[in-house]
């Protein structure tokens, strides 16, 4: 089922290396929020202080509709990104999603790159694993096992076919999966959920893997890093170097996601992530149907060049531009932005 560990943290600093330093966002291709603007409210009718971010998801109450997509893990370096992140998150009372684990079940060394709940002891913490490694042999007692180690609060599949293509060591194989999601659903205690990484999941596919017993649906759409340019600058072949660039503008645009997963899904939480850079983008994104708002490449840097006071500021930053642009639409609360009229198509 596994690659060797070496080879699976080579690929995890790589990674986080060219998405630093490469250009491997789309070119014409957005998230579709600046297609949507809020109505400013001139006399908004409510004081700035008594705007309130806090909501809850899987049960705990956090400070903010936030997370902090899954990102990495493995080495000593990404471990140490790990564990600055998730302080922020305890911080900040957002969610933590943490990033693949499949190096984790052969190699405790890796293990503990994950293990961040000691930082983070009262926030939501989701583990995470390719969904086709139910095809290579991953079964639910690993899973299981994965998020007792970690002390997590869910599981996430996440669902990565063009980025495994263009992977030099990617898996491929993704027929039957939908019958092995649903076995592990129907076994595990505790919840599990899907993301994307990077090209969206639509409403008809939300509804058929709900129908299956997902709990939670992480859309992470189009508009922000493209795996299939990440993977292109690993790649020694030059045919798939070159095909690669075909698929630079690919996939659904999160807004786009997030308003057809929630027209099918009404009752599932939704999570809005992929491209997204403030504040402003959560709110409209949360506006638009999603329960939480998720942040990744922004975020990186600050957590990968070891500066977690600058890791805070972001984070800091994000909220307070979420809570001006709730003031300046006269919106008090979550539940008020969640069903919200007051944003429509951005004026011609």
């Amino acid at each position: 089922m596994l690659e060797r560990p070496d080879e699976t943290k080579r690929r995890k600093a790589e990674h986080i290396d060219i998405v630093l330093k490469r250009d491997v966002t789309g070119k014409t291709i957005t998230t579709g929020f600046e297609q949507y603007r809020f109505r400013h409210q001139a006399l908004p009718e409510l004081d700035f202080d008594a705007v309130s971010l806090a909501t809850s998801f899987l049960g705990k109450q956090v400070k903010a509709p936030l997370l902090i997509s899954s990102m990495t893990g493995g080495t000593k370096e990404t471990g140490e990104i790990n564990r600055r992140l998730a302080q922020a998150a305890q911080a900040r009372g957002w969610v933590l999603g943490l990033g693949s684990m499949r190096v984790a079940l052969e190699c405790a060394e890796a293990l503990e790159t994950f293990q961040v709940r000691k930082f983070a002891p009262d926030i939501p913490i989701l583990a995470n694993i390719g969904a086709v490694q139910l095809n290579k042999g991953l079964q639910v007692d690993d899973c299981r096992r994965l998020v007792d180690l970690i002390g997590a609060d869910g599981l996430v599949l996440h669902l990565n076919p063009l980025q495994e293509v263009f992977q030099p060591e990617g898996d491929t194989q993704f027929s039957g999966l939908l019958q092995k999601i649903e076995h592990l659903c129907r076994a595990l205690e505790f919840p599990v959920g899907v993301k994307e990484v990077g090209w969206g999941i639509h409403g008809p596919l939300a509804k058929a893997l709900v129908e299956r017993g997902i709990a939670f649906i992480d859309v992470a759409g189009a508009g922000g890093t493209s795996w299939s340019q990440v993977e292109k600058y690993r790649s020694h072949n030059p045919v798939r170097f070159a095909a690669a660039d075909a698929f630079r503008e690919w996939g659904i645009p999160t807004a786009q996601c997030v308003i057809d997963v929630r027209r099918h899904v009404p009752d599932v939480p939704v999570i809005a992530s992929g491209g997204l850079h403030h504040g402003v983008d959560a709110a409209k994104a949360i506006a638009l149907g999603a329960d939480l708002a998720g942040f990744g490449r922004t975020l990186l840097k600050s957590a990968a060049d070891m500066d977690l006071d600058a890791l805070m500021q972001r984070l800091e930053q994000i909220e307070l531009e979420m809570r001006i642009c709730m003031f300046a639409s006269g919106i008090r609360a979550v539940t008020e932005l969640k069903h919200t009229e007051k944003l429509g198509k951005a004026y011609g």
